[in-house]
Protein backbone atom coordinates (compact mmCIF):
# COMPACT_ATOMS: atom_id res chain seq x y z
CA UNK A 1 0.00 0.00 0.00
CA UNK A 2 1.04 3.62 -0.54
CA UNK A 3 0.07 6.49 1.74
CA UNK A 4 0.15 9.94 0.18
CA UNK A 5 1.08 12.18 3.07
CA UNK A 6 2.68 15.30 4.51
CA UNK A 7 4.32 15.30 7.96
CA UNK A 8 2.57 18.58 8.86
CA UNK A 9 -0.95 17.29 8.13
CA UNK A 10 -2.90 16.47 11.31
CA UNK A 11 -5.17 14.15 9.33
CA UNK A 12 -2.12 12.22 8.15
CA UNK A 13 -0.87 12.15 11.74
CA UNK A 14 -4.02 10.27 12.76
CA UNK A 15 -3.27 7.61 10.18
CA UNK A 16 0.40 7.37 11.13
CA UNK A 17 -0.44 6.84 14.80
CA UNK A 18 -3.03 4.21 13.95
CA UNK A 19 -0.47 2.40 11.80
CA UNK A 20 1.94 2.42 14.72
CA UNK A 21 -0.63 1.28 17.27
CA UNK A 22 -1.81 -1.59 15.05
CA UNK A 23 1.64 -2.75 13.90
CA UNK A 24 1.12 -1.89 10.23
CA UNK A 25 3.77 0.79 9.70
CA UNK A 26 5.95 -1.47 7.58
CA UNK A 27 3.01 -2.36 5.33
CA UNK A 28 2.77 1.17 3.94
CA UNK A 29 5.09 3.09 1.63
CA UNK A 30 5.03 6.82 2.33
CA UNK A 31 4.73 9.11 -0.69
CA UNK A 32 5.45 12.77 0.10
CA UNK A 33 2.57 14.85 -1.25
CA UNK A 34 2.48 18.27 0.38
CA UNK A 35 -0.55 20.01 -1.08
CA UNK A 36 -2.87 22.96 -0.51
CA UNK A 37 -6.09 24.24 -2.09
CA UNK A 38 -4.12 26.65 -4.29
CA UNK A 39 -1.06 24.48 -4.87
CA UNK A 40 -2.14 20.88 -5.53
CA UNK A 41 0.37 18.11 -6.09
CA UNK A 42 0.77 16.79 -9.61
CA UNK A 43 -0.71 13.32 -9.96
CA UNK A 44 -2.60 13.26 -6.65
CA UNK A 45 -5.96 14.00 -8.26
CA UNK A 46 -5.80 10.66 -10.08
CA UNK A 47 -5.72 9.00 -6.63
CA UNK A 48 -8.12 11.35 -4.86
CA UNK A 49 -10.41 13.50 -7.02
CA UNK A 50 -10.57 16.02 -4.15
CA UNK A 51 -6.78 16.42 -4.36
CA UNK A 52 -6.36 16.09 -0.60
CA UNK A 53 -4.24 14.02 1.74
CA UNK A 54 -4.15 11.48 3.22
CA UNK A 55 -4.93 9.05 0.43
CA UNK A 56 -4.27 5.32 0.70
CA UNK A 57 -3.55 3.44 -2.52
CA UNK A 58 -4.40 -0.27 -2.24
CA UNK A 59 -3.37 -3.16 -4.49
CA UNK A 60 -6.84 -4.74 -4.32
CA UNK A 61 -9.22 -1.82 -4.67
CA UNK A 62 -9.63 1.88 -5.37
CA UNK A 63 -7.64 4.45 -3.43
CA UNK A 64 -9.23 5.41 -0.12
CA UNK A 65 -9.38 9.02 1.04
CA UNK A 66 -10.60 10.98 4.06
CA UNK A 67 -8.73 10.15 7.24
CA UNK A 68 -11.77 8.60 8.93
CA UNK A 69 -12.32 6.20 6.04
CA UNK A 70 -8.63 5.27 5.93
CA UNK A 71 -8.42 4.79 9.69
CA UNK A 72 -11.47 2.53 9.80
CA UNK A 73 -10.14 0.48 6.89
CA UNK A 74 -6.71 0.04 8.47
CA UNK A 75 -8.17 -0.73 11.88
CA UNK A 76 -10.44 -3.36 10.36
CA UNK A 77 -7.43 -4.80 8.51
CA UNK A 78 -5.64 -5.15 11.85
CA UNK A 79 -8.53 -6.75 13.69
CA UNK A 80 -10.62 -3.79 14.83
CA UNK A 81 -8.96 -2.75 18.11
CA UNK A 82 -9.37 1.04 17.88
CA UNK A 83 -13.02 1.23 16.80
CA UNK A 84 -14.84 -0.72 19.52
CA UNK A 85 -18.15 -2.47 19.09
CA UNK A 86 -21.39 -1.81 20.92
CA UNK A 87 -22.42 1.49 22.47
CA UNK A 88 -18.83 2.67 22.92
CA UNK A 89 -18.34 2.57 19.14
CA UNK A 90 -20.79 5.45 18.64
CA UNK A 91 -19.06 7.44 21.35
CA UNK A 92 -15.71 6.83 19.63
CA UNK A 93 -17.06 7.94 16.26
CA UNK A 94 -18.67 11.05 17.76
CA UNK A 95 -15.45 11.92 19.56
CA UNK A 96 -13.48 11.50 16.32
CA UNK A 97 -16.00 13.70 14.49
CA UNK A 98 -15.64 16.37 17.19
CA UNK A 99 -11.87 16.26 16.88
CA UNK A 100 -12.02 16.49 13.10
CA UNK A 101 -14.39 19.45 13.41
CA UNK A 102 -11.81 21.20 15.57
CA UNK A 103 -9.19 20.36 12.95
CA UNK A 104 -11.33 21.65 10.10
CA UNK A 105 -11.84 24.98 11.87
CA UNK A 106 -8.16 25.29 12.81
CA UNK A 107 -7.10 24.56 9.24
CA UNK A 108 -9.44 27.25 7.90
CA UNK A 109 -7.87 29.76 10.28
CA UNK A 110 -4.44 28.65 9.07
CA UNK A 111 -5.40 29.07 5.42
CA UNK A 112 -6.92 32.49 6.10
CA UNK A 113 -3.70 33.74 7.69
CA UNK A 114 -1.11 32.00 5.52
CA UNK A 115 -2.65 31.86 2.04
CA UNK A 116 -5.09 34.72 1.64
CA UNK A 117 -3.56 38.12 0.76
CA UNK A 118 -3.37 40.36 3.82
CA UNK A 119 -5.79 42.94 2.38
CA UNK A 120 -8.42 40.24 1.84
CA UNK A 121 -8.23 38.48 5.19
CA UNK A 122 -11.44 38.44 7.21
CA UNK A 123 -10.85 38.61 10.97
CA UNK A 124 -14.50 37.90 11.80
CA UNK A 125 -14.30 34.68 9.78
CA UNK A 126 -11.20 33.53 11.65
CA UNK A 127 -12.78 34.45 14.98
CA UNK A 128 -15.89 32.45 14.08
CA UNK A 129 -13.76 29.42 13.27
CA UNK A 130 -11.88 29.85 16.54
CA UNK A 131 -15.25 29.88 18.28
CA UNK A 132 -15.84 26.36 16.99
CA UNK A 133 -12.53 25.26 18.46
CA UNK A 134 -13.43 26.83 21.82
CA UNK A 135 -16.83 25.13 21.76
CA UNK A 136 -15.29 21.80 20.78
CA UNK A 137 -12.72 21.94 23.58
CA UNK A 138 -15.43 22.88 26.09
CA UNK A 139 -17.49 19.87 25.01
CA UNK A 140 -14.48 17.59 25.39
CA UNK A 141 -13.90 18.94 28.89
CA UNK A 142 -17.49 18.71 30.07
CA UNK A 143 -18.75 15.57 28.28
CA UNK A 144 -15.90 13.36 27.21
CA UNK A 145 -13.21 13.17 29.88
CA UNK A 146 -14.32 9.74 31.12
CA UNK A 147 -14.03 8.40 27.58
CA UNK A 148 -10.68 10.09 27.00
CA UNK A 149 -9.38 8.47 30.19
CA UNK A 150 -10.67 5.05 29.16
CA UNK A 151 -9.14 2.33 26.95
CA UNK A 152 -7.25 3.61 23.91
CA UNK A 153 -9.37 4.14 20.82
CA UNK A 154 -9.46 6.25 17.68
CA UNK A 155 -11.45 8.99 19.37
CA UNK A 156 -8.59 9.67 21.75
CA UNK A 157 -6.01 9.63 18.95
CA UNK A 158 -8.08 12.06 16.89
CA UNK A 159 -8.49 14.45 19.81
CA UNK A 160 -4.76 14.39 20.53
CA UNK A 161 -3.95 15.12 16.88
CA UNK A 162 -6.46 17.97 16.83
CA UNK A 163 -5.08 19.59 19.96
CA UNK A 164 -1.55 19.07 18.71
CA UNK A 165 -2.37 20.89 15.49
CA UNK A 166 -3.98 23.80 17.35
CA UNK A 167 -0.76 24.07 19.36
CA UNK A 168 1.31 23.81 16.19
CA UNK A 169 -0.42 26.62 14.28
CA UNK A 170 -2.39 28.63 16.87
CA UNK A 171 -0.68 28.23 20.23
CA UNK A 172 -1.01 31.93 21.06
CA UNK A 173 -4.81 31.64 21.17
CA UNK A 174 -4.53 29.27 24.17
CA UNK A 175 -7.17 26.55 23.85
CA UNK A 176 -6.20 25.40 27.37
CA UNK A 177 -7.94 28.34 29.08
CA UNK A 178 -10.88 26.92 31.03
CA UNK A 179 -10.02 23.37 29.96
CA UNK A 180 -7.70 22.23 32.73
CA UNK A 181 -8.76 18.58 32.71
CA UNK A 182 -8.41 18.36 28.93
CA UNK A 183 -5.02 20.08 29.06
CA UNK A 184 -3.80 17.61 31.71
CA UNK A 185 -5.04 14.66 29.66
CA UNK A 186 -3.34 15.95 26.51
CA UNK A 187 -0.04 16.55 28.31
CA UNK A 188 0.02 12.88 29.33
CA UNK A 189 -1.15 11.57 25.97
CA UNK A 190 1.45 13.64 24.12
CA UNK A 191 4.17 11.65 25.90
CA UNK A 192 3.24 8.46 24.04
CA UNK A 193 6.01 7.24 21.75
CA UNK A 194 3.92 7.46 18.58
CA UNK A 195 2.83 11.01 19.42
CA UNK A 196 6.47 12.05 19.86
CA UNK A 197 7.45 10.29 16.63
CA UNK A 198 4.83 12.20 14.63
CA UNK A 199 5.36 15.74 15.93
CA UNK A 200 5.18 17.96 12.81
CA UNK A 201 8.33 19.74 11.74
CA UNK A 202 8.41 23.50 12.13
CA UNK A 203 7.42 25.49 9.07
Amino acid sequence: MKLYYSPTSPYVRKVMILLSETGQTDDVELVSSSTSPINPVDGLQAKNPLNKIPALERPDGPTLYDSRVICQYLDDRAGGALYPTGARRWDTLTLEATADGILDAALLVTYEGRMRPADKQWDEWSDAQWGKIVSGCAALTTRWMSHLNGPLDMGQIAVACALGYVDFRHDARNWRKGNDALADWYAKFAERDDMKATVPPAG
